[in-house]
């Protein structure tokens, strides 16, 4: 098992990174003092984060058994973030174990770690930034483990919200859709602030200020989409039940929390390609 020297040698511990504060919030270890009070900022604005950071591990892991269930056997977990407990390869394999998943990140440190923890005949982490879909797609086929022609499941979780309109995340998961083969599925989940919090994709309460300024070393994004524009990025795919909602309330396992929605929350949603 690699150490926490072994992957971390050569970045900036000072500056925060997202992957380690989501780490930080599922109760990893793969985190930095930068990190952790990064995170703790940010959830005393929020209360709510770590409670999402879990509930959206919890969602991907349903979607991940539903797409099984529906026939894939191939995974795409596009901005994956660091390992953590019931990573997409471990959901999918305890269902199918022939399954496939290839983990694809922009960040170099989180790719590295991934790859010394990862390592089986049956998964592959590359390199990648969502934005470059033409890129992402042929690393992934690249692997052996991605046939297109065949049914695939693109994850896109917790992401989307971290690329801001100018980069054309619209045109990018279009991209996904149309190398998908028929049979294939699209999960997406997506941060949303509540109205009141922001304007024009800038903080104007004392919480979104609070927020944003807690997140001073995060890629800026667009937390602030509507339903509707979240819903844009399923194009002409077909929706399953129970459509776009809540991330905790996506076909929730028996004893499922109730999540009271606050300045901040998540929705997500798993569409097949007919």
């Amino acid at each position: 098992m690699v150490g926490m020297a072994d992957w971390a040698r050569d970045i900036d511990v000072s500056v925060p990174n997202l992957a380690r504060m989501y780490d930080y919030w599922l109760g990893g270890k793969d985190n930095f003092t930068a990190d952790r009070a990064a995170a703790v900022e940010a959830a005393a604005a929020v209360p709510q984060l770590p409670l999402l950071a879990r509930e959206n591990r919890a969602f991907l892991g349903r979607a991940v058994r539903f797409c099984v269930g529906a026939g894939v056997t191939q995974f795409l977990d596009i901005g994956s973030g660091l390992p953590t407990a019931d990573n997409t390869h471990e959901v999918a394999q305890r269902a199918a174990p022939g399954a496939g998943t290839v983990y694809v990140d922009i960040d170099a440190v989180v790719i590295s770690h991934a790859r010394a923890l990862l390592a089986t005949p049956l998964t592959r982490a590359v390199r990648g930034d969502l934005t470059r879909p033409a890129e992402v797609l042929a690393a992934a086929e690249a692997t052996g483990l991605i046939d297109f022609a065949r049914p695939v499941a693109v994850l896109l979780g917790a992401v989307l919200h971290h690329v801001p309109d100018e980069a054309d995340p619209a045109g990018c998961v279009a991209a996904y859709r149309e190398a998908m083969a028929p049979g294939s599925c699209l999960v997406i989940s997506h941060a949303q602030l509540a109205p009141g919090h922001v304007d024009g994709g800038e903080p104007v309460s004392e919480l979104g200020r609070e927020l944003r300024e807690s997140w001073r070393g995060a890629t800026r994004g667009e937390g602030t989409r509507t339903r509707e524009k979240i819903a844009a990025f399923f194009g002409d795919l077909t929706l399953v039940e129970p459509g776009l909602t809540e991330i905790w309330e996506w076909r929730p396992d028996p004893g499922a929390v109730t999540v009271h929605v606050g300045a901040l929350t998540v929705l997500g949603g798993v569409a097949r390609k007919d």
